[in-house]
């Protein structure tokens, strides 16, 4: 059992590297693909060459970001091939249509119209270019929809039947693509990807216009950037509390590992807000507990005296990693409010017109560069920890979707990723900041700006 354990837990640790790497990279594909329609529908409609040259600008950007998401994302088949075959045969009739419709999206769509969207606006023209943008967008979207349909259908399993073999069978595919919690995942997971691509846009500019603060085009993204979070966070804080509501009816282990709420509190006293606190696992109590009385019932029952099932009315060993779930909430919500906050004093300098100027404002914006991916990985974290110690919530525990594996296979090629992550992802980075150290200018190199000359605007 000693060395399942050890096998088990070093699977799981490689598949969080994994997926930490990947996430960011995908999100940021889908983020920047919107931000480039949006770019490219401005220059259609206005005609200004400055949204064209901001346009190329990021373009080399998306598409060196897409390169490097190729390369993590088949590390992530390949140790998920490795590590966890029995899930595969368990659920494969389930998850594996759900990953081919996915990978459809990603390459006739996203694959297929990106030539053209790099090097087809001379060939093809700006409104079929526009087009070829739009489906690269759409791909990423619906590639994105398919991925959160499979996990959400791990966290909240419907529309399946048990053979007598105990792998699941699909009886209803509406059931199981629309499962319950599909619609707040896919709803929380498409604004994270639009408001940590807006943070990472936003820092890059704002280091931008500390070095050239006439910049045009670096202002001009750094304006989208702040509107899209201004815009964006307080809808993404009232779907986060629609998809907490709905997690507390289906999983409410998670929400009281989140809480940190080991008993429940006496009648009428109401669900405390434990802004810290140490969870122990093995005494099943919090240490150093700094809490505000009744605060969480406002937001978890929206009722001052409400509280929820506590840790201690479930099976031990039904109870996910405590400390882990309940530490990676705070750091999601406590960015989520730095990002609000970045948002509306944005807005407030914007109408005091001091925007491009408050050099204080422009360094705590480079600061906040990776705090939406950063609060969309820790969101992540509770969402995973948080369903352990199963795969599909409930039915398949994930010690038993685990392959026949050693640990040492596994840490063994744990290091060969760490390394290949190594240097794809270090010469990536150098790349990357090259390429980003200086803002956008005019006459960016790329396609020929036909609809420009065209028009005569410059």
């Amino acid at each position: 059992m000693d060395a399942i354990d050890s096998a088990l837990m070093a699977a799981r640790a490689q598949f969080a590297i994994t997926i930490s790497f990947h996430i960011v990279l995908a999100a940021f594909t889908i983020g920047l693909a919107n931000f480039l329609v949006v770019l490219e529908a401005l220059w259609l409609w206005r005609g200004r060459r400055i949204y064209l040259d901001v346009y190329r600008y990021w373009l080399k950007v998306f598409a060196f970001n897409v390169a490097i998401g190729t390369a993590s994302g088949l590390i992530l088949e390949y140790q998920f091939g490795l590590n966890w075959s029995r899930l595969s045969t368990q659920a494969g009739d389930i998850l594996g249509p759900l990953m081919f419709y996915e990978v459809l999206a990603a390459f006739f769509l996203e694959a297929g119209f990106l030539g053209i969207m790099l090097f087809g606006l001379k060939k093809v023209g700006p409104r079929l270019h526009f087009l070829a943008t739009c489906a690269v967008a759409l791909g990423s979207l619906i590639s994105a929809f398919w991925i959160l349909s499979a996990n959400s259908w791990m966290q909240t399993p419907a529309g399946y039947a048990i053979g007598a073999d105990g792998r699941f069978i699909a009886e209803d595919w509406w059931a199981i693509i629309f499962n319950p919690s599909f619609p707040y995942r896919f709803a929380h997971m498409t604004l994270a990807t639009l408001i940590g691509s807006a943070t990472l846009v936003a820092g890059v500019s704002a280091w931008q216009l500390l070095r050239e603060s006439e910049n045009p085009r670096a202002r001009l993204t750094y304006s989208m950037a702040l509107w899209v979070i201004v815009v964006l966070m307080p809808l993404q804080i009232l779907v986060g509390d629609l998809h907490g509501e709905h997690s507390l009816k289906v999983q409410p282990q998670k929400v009281a590992a989140i809480e940190g709420s080991w008993t429940r509190p006496a009648e009428g006293a109401g669900e405390p807000l434990r802004l810290f606190a140490v969870p122990d696992m093995t005494e099943r109590r919090n240490h150093w507990e700094v809490a505000i009385p009744r605060i969480a019932s406002l937001y978890l029952r929206h009722d001052l005296s409400g509280t929820i099932a506590a840790l201690d009315e479930f099976p031990p060993q039904d109870i996910p990693p405590v400390p882990t779930v309940f530490f990676a909430f705070r750091v999601m919500v406590g960015l989520g409010l730095l990002m609000l906050g970045q948002g509306l004093i944005g807005g407030v300098l914007r109408w005091r017109h001091r925007l491009y100027t408050a050099r204080w404002m422009l360094r705590g914006s480079v600061w906040m560069a990776p705090a939406g991916f950063l609060a969309m990985v820790s969101g992540w974290v509770v969402t995973e920890v948080g369903r352990q110690p199963f795969t599909v919530y409930g039915l398949l525990r994930t010690a038993d979707s685990l392959s026949s594996v050693s640990r040492q296979q596994v840490v063994g090629a744990t290091w060969t990723i760490l390394a290949f992550y190594l240097v794809i992802f270090g010469v990536g980075l150098w790349v990357l900041l090259r390429l980003l150290r200086e803002p956008p200018h005019e006459g960016e190199p790329g396609p020929q700006p036909t609809l420009a000359d065209e028009t005569g605007e410059s």
